[in-house]
């Protein structure tokens, strides 16, 4: 049913639609890569199928967007040299998406000066301690929803954890719990 509501609006649309690149046959890897960092390794596998997580994902994904869009850089690969059977390749230095689109001089100056006040108007601690509690929000909604009680291990997933989570020695100093 999907298929063909996209199909139609594709269509309708004038979106020329393909299953992927000619000659590339890897491009769903790509977006599988894609897949883990921005959608798996943030809720995991668990199938999602009520209004109440649907609204809990929506609230994570708008806070994680603003995240990885203004605050995590990310290094863009400049060349590759192949030298024998090595590869070497070099990347520009780390940059946040935000400041790639400021000095790419593509936007206009309404949209650089409305971005830079959204910038200017985030704190990346309580950004991150927002997603952290989505997601905690997130899994004892799925625990709940089963009924049961799952350990620590099997409740978050292979791979998934509560980054910046914090814990206290018996000292009463407070660790990383996830370095």
């Amino acid at each position: 049913m999907i298929n063909d509501l996209l199909w139609r609006y594709c269509r309708k649309a004038k979106i020329k639609m393909s299953r992927s690149r000619p000659y590339k046959k890897n491009d769903n890897a790509w977006v599988e890569q894609r897949n883990w960092t921005h959608v798996r390794k943030v809720v995991g596998y668990r199938r999602m199928d009520t209004t109440g997580e649907l609204l809990i994902l929506r609230e994570l994904y708008a806070n994680l967007t603003l995240h990885k869009n203004f605050f995590q850089p990310t290094m863009k690969l400049q060349e590759k040299i192949r030298v024998g059977s090595k590869i070497h390749r070099k990347y520009d230095e780390p940059k946040t998406p935000y400041q790639r689109l400021l000095e790419s001089g593509q936007i206009s100056a309404a949209a650089r000066k409305r971005l830079t006040a959204q910038y200017e108007s985030l704190n990346v601690a309580q950004l991150r301690r927002r997603i952290e509690e989505l997601q905690t929000r997130l899994f004892e909604y799925i625990e709940r929803k089963k009924g049961t009680e799952l350990s620590e291990a099997r409740r978050r997933g292979p791979g998934i954890r509560v980054v910046g989570a914090a814990r206290a020695r018996p000292d009463g100093q407070m660790l990383r719990a996830n370095p």
